[in-house]
């Protein structure tokens, strides 16, 4: 998509606090280990970062976008990280250790395992690899080379989409169906998987409990990418429990994990073969996918935190900030809104701001222009088509809804005839 568009609880407490108390109160300190501060000099001694490298910061009313940094992490999580970053671990030894304590969080079918990834596409990548190769050390190396394996996977056409790069990366061949008649004709014994972009359920003819169901009377697995359908939480083990085999999800966005992080749910066997394929293993195709024992703890963290949320709250609160701004906009003359959610992808508070053009001489994408460009710069879209103002407020920051009412309701009076 477009811009546009092995620690005691004291050692944990300290650090948390410092991490903390950093936060909130500016301080230009770090933390180190039993909690203490030190001073930085040199770069980030102003308390930012981005500003001294002459990057500008922006408020996010786009949402979980990887190209604006995904999510902003919980504190408690940086502060894992940060005791993660201490110590020496074998890395394999991690990833096991971790995927089961998630599956044990996630309360996932028997016979499922977990593996932080690092992200969604890495995930892609890696269980589909896993499939490919088995634990088979000739292919691993050989990938993508796929002689000796099945070299298909099935997609619905509607399904296609950038991300699917991540599948082609591995040889395979991507067979395009849109029918189940043609779903029947594509099977042949060189389909290693079928594929499935949740996002794209509504659109397919094929829907997401069906697909399946027809993969696994083939004896085929069957992946599904949900990057980023989080909330609800209980997607996070429904696709499991439809019994998909493979499921990919992003650590970096609602979950508000690392965001060079992502998730890979599964069947036991091919969540280890995924392993496999991937870092910090050398002569594979993820090996380029590394992922850190500090992301990996992180994970971990984000995970708990998120599944001990009030997310009914957290959802009435994304809508009052989107009331706020409604409120705001809608008294110059001309203007509504409206309040579409999608219905799985980012299925949070979702706001379109439309306006008469004849009252207002300007697009929705010359208004997200100026917006961006200003100080403060805020980040909403104009949509697929540039046909709305499109933002939602659950990466906002608290007051920033304020901000938003008042740098649009400037930008459109300047407009207004």
């Amino acid at each position: 998509m477009a811009f546009n568009d092995s620690w005691n609880r004291r050692t944990f407490l300290g650090t948390l606090g410092a991490l903390v108390g950093t936060i909130f109160s500016g301080r230009k300190a770090f933390a180190f280990p039993g909690g203490k501060a030190a001073s930085v000099s040199g770069f980030g001694a102003t308390g930012n970062v981005y500003e001294e490298l002459g990057v500008t910061t922006v408020i996010n009313g786009q949402g979980t976008m990887t190209v604006l940094g995904g999510s902003l992490m919980r504190p408690e999580v940086e502060a894992a990280m940060a005791m993660a970053g201490r110590h020496f671990v074998s890395i394999p030894e991690l990833e096991v250790a971790a995927g089961k304590r998630i599956a044990e969080m996630l309360k996932l079918p028997e016979g499922y395992g977990a593996l932080v990834t690092s992200g969604a596409a890495a995930a892609m990548q890696s269980g589909l690899a896993g499939i490919l190769t088995g634990d088979n050390p000739k292919f691993i190396e050989q990938l993508p080379d796929l002689t000796g394996m099945k070299s298909e996977v099935i997609i619905q056409k509607s399904h296609r989409n950038p991300f699917d790069h991540q599948l082609r990366s591995t040889g395979v061949k991507l067979v395009v169906i849109e029918s189940r008649d043609d779903l029947k004709k594509a099977i042949n014994p060189q389909t290693a998987m079928m594929h499935f972009s949740n996002f794209a359920d509504t659109e397919g003819q094929i829907k997401v409990e069906e697909w399946v169901k027809l993969a696994h009377e083939n004896q085929i697995p069957a992946f599904i990418d949900a990057a980023a359908d989080t909330p609800p939480v209980s997607h996070l083990w429904d696709y499991a429990n439809m019994g998909y085999d493979l499921v990919a999800f992003s650590g970096g966005k609602a979950i508000r994990g690392p965001q060079c992080a992502g998730l890979l749910v599964g069947k036991k066997d091919l969540v280890a073969y995924a392993l496999l394929n991937n870092s910090p293993h050398e002569d594979t195709l993820g090996r380029s996918q590394k992922v850190g024992k500090e992301e990996i703890v992180g994970m971990v963290k984000a995970l708990e935190s998120y599944l001990k949320e009030d997310h009914e709250v957290l959802n009435k609160e994304w809508q009052r900030r989107l009331d706020f701004i409604s409120g705001q906009v809608t008294k110059i003359p001309g203007v509504t809104t409206s309040f579409p959610a999608p219905e799985i992808a980012n299925h949070v508070p979702h706001m379109h701001i439309k306006w008469d053009s004849a009252r207002i001489a300007l697009t929705p994408r010359e208004a997200t222009t100026a917006l961006r460009s200003g100080k403060p710069s805020v980040v909403l879209s104009s949509g697929e088509h540039g046909e709305a103002l499109s933002m939602n407020s659950f990466m906002l920051q608290p007051g920033e809804e304020k901000i938003i009412a008042r740098e649009l309701v400037k930008v459109l009076k300047s407009h207004a005839a």
